[in-house]
């Protein structure tokens, strides 16, 4: 899309009419290295604002693990006081992330088309309203459907946070900013079972919706006022001025100084169609990929759907001791989010350097000539061994019930791998889906989530029939696919990419000519 450039004043004086850019945003500038007929600046936010945007949609993201998370240690107790069996509390688990993973194919399609702003502002509104209701029922069938409405709300925050990177942060960046955007959601399962266990054991598990009422509540505030519309099919590179329902509160209040010269586009809301992000799927290299992710997430929601029952069992801990067990886990994920970024942007230079790629900080490259599959793939491989061997060995500690520093120690290693494979595997989606960056996340997010829940399902069982050492070697051999799954995209993935643009290329073409 080409941006409207603000028309040139002529002298030194500023023109008293001249309305400014939405609040956020600088004129697109040439390149002084750049020749005519170059591609334009890929975003026109400034350096400050983009990492306003990245914290607010990071912290945005928390609320999707936190609320999952922060529920776990009030699970007996719930169980006890609604007169259940433990099963039937583990169902709100499992169905928490069957919408978990349903809910974004939804938000993330309605973001693409209409803006980041109207889908977040509809996700916090159905998450409130879900906490206030759950903070309120006292029996069973509420607690069911409210979690899954709560999880519909605070899921596809985590498909918007992907996508608000993909809108700001070219791909040479963008491994860096997908694992900073990411530190938010992998914060939830360090910092939730300890906060869960915490009001559980002294007010009661109520105050735990009630506290993510008001947070939530208070972070909205935050949203409406100061997070700007990036979505590229509505602002471009953030030189077009947005609707009036996609302007934050500050531009709303400063609406009378836009900038002359700055176009208003014209975007058309349409209903999102989860079966088109479904079909998707089912190109190969997409397959591919997800199978990678979904199997490692699915171990990492295997662990810590059992630490609670299994902590609880061997080491006789209390709801506050097991809340802080889940601490390995978030510190871990949250050193992934550093280090991973750092590594996955490092091996992508390395390569386009290498094939001579342009990789200026606010230029989009051309990857239909570049193979971005290999160098995300390359990091990936080893991080999937990795979780494969952790979650093995932290079967068999649990199984022989040594010393508390062994089964902690596997905890930080699992952590941390999980998330490795999750952010650089989240970064190639949107790599290669640029226009649809929510819609991608959203893919991701469906299959991690409804094999996580699988898993979920399935791993108590396995353990009482089995024991955990060969419970969790069956969830290690199954975190192992992902590693020759890479292998497959690094050899062939590119080349399938190239012939399903030509198709569709040839598809569009056709169309067009009939």
């Amino acid at each position: 899309m080409v941006s409207v450039k603000p028309s040139e004043k002529h002298g030194d004086d500023p023109d008293p009419k001249a309305e400014r850019v939405p609040s956020g945003t600088e004129p697109p500038q040439e390149d002084p290295n750049s020749n005519p007929g170059e591609t334009e600046v890929y975003s026109t936010f400034s350096r400050r604002t983009k990492a306003l945007i990245v914290l607010m949609a990071s912290v945005a993201s928390i609320f999707s693990s936190l609320s999952a998370n922060i529920y776990l240690p009030a699970l007996d107790t719930i169980a006890e006081q609604l007169y259940v069996s433990d099963t039937l509390i583990n169902l709100t688990l499992s169905t928490y992330m069957i919408f978990q993973g349903l809910a974004p194919t939804i938000f993330g399609g309605l973001s693409d088309s209409a803006g980041r702003r109207p889908a977040y502002i509809l996700c916090f509104i159905t998450y409130i309203a879900a906490n206030i209701g759950l903070a309120l029922q006292r029996n069973y069938a509420a607690l069911l459907i409210l979690r899954c409405l709560q999880s519909a709300g605070g899921s596809s925050t985590i498909a918007l946070a992907n996508a608000i990177v993909a809108d700001v942060v070219t791909t040479a960046e963008r491994g860096r900013y997908i694992g900073y955007v990411s530190a938010g959601f992998i914060l939830g399962p360090s910092i939730g079972p300890i906060i869960g266990g915490l009001l559980t054991q002294f007010l009661g598990w109520p105050f735990i919706f009630w506290l993510l009422t008001i947070l939530a509540g208070a972070f909205f505030i935050v949203l409406l006022f100061f997070l700007p519309e990036t979505a590229r099919k509505v602002v471009g590179n953030g030189s077009q001025y947005p609707p009036i329902w996609n302007l934050s509160g500050l531009q709303l209040c400063s609406r009378r100084q836009r900038a002359d010269g700055y176009s208003s586009v014209e975007t058309h809301i349409r209903f999102p169609n989860p079966l088109k992000t479904v079909t998707i799927i089912f190109k190969k290299e997409v397959f591919l990929i997800l199978l990678g992710n979904g199997v490692a997430i699915a171990g990492y929601f295997a662990v810590t759907g059992t630490v609670t029952s299994q902590f609880s069992r061997i080491y006789g801990f209390n709801e506050v001791q097991i809340g802080l067990c889940f601490i390995p886990l978030g510190v871990g994920n949250l050193i992934a989010a550093y280090t991973q970024g750092i590594i996955t942007d490092w091996n992508y230079r390395r390569h386009a350097h290498s094939q001579g790629i342009d990789i200026s900080s606010n230029h989009r490259p051309d990857l239909d000539k570049f193979a971005i599959e290999r160098p995300r793939t390359e990091v990936v491989l080893p991080q999937a061994i990795g979780e494969a061997l952790s979650m093995i060995a932290y079967g068999w500690v649990l199984h022989y019930e040594t010393n508390l520093a062994g089964p902690i120690i596997l905890l930080l290693l699992i952590g941390y791998t999980s998330a490795a494979v999750m952010n650089t595997l989240s970064a190639l989606m949107v790599d290669i889906y640029p226009q649809s960056p929510a819609m991608a996340t959203a893919l991701m997010n469906l299959t991690r989530c409804w094999l996580g829940a699988g898993a979920a399902a399935a791993i108590l069982p396995m353990i009482d029939a089995i024991g955990n050492g060969w419970a969790f070697t069956v969830i290690g051999f199954m975190c192992f696919l992902c590693a020759p799954a890479m292998v497959v995209v690094w050899i062939w993935g590119y080349d399938w990419r190239r012939q399903r643009h030509c198709r569709e290329e040839t598809s569009l073409g056709n169309h067009i000519s009939n």
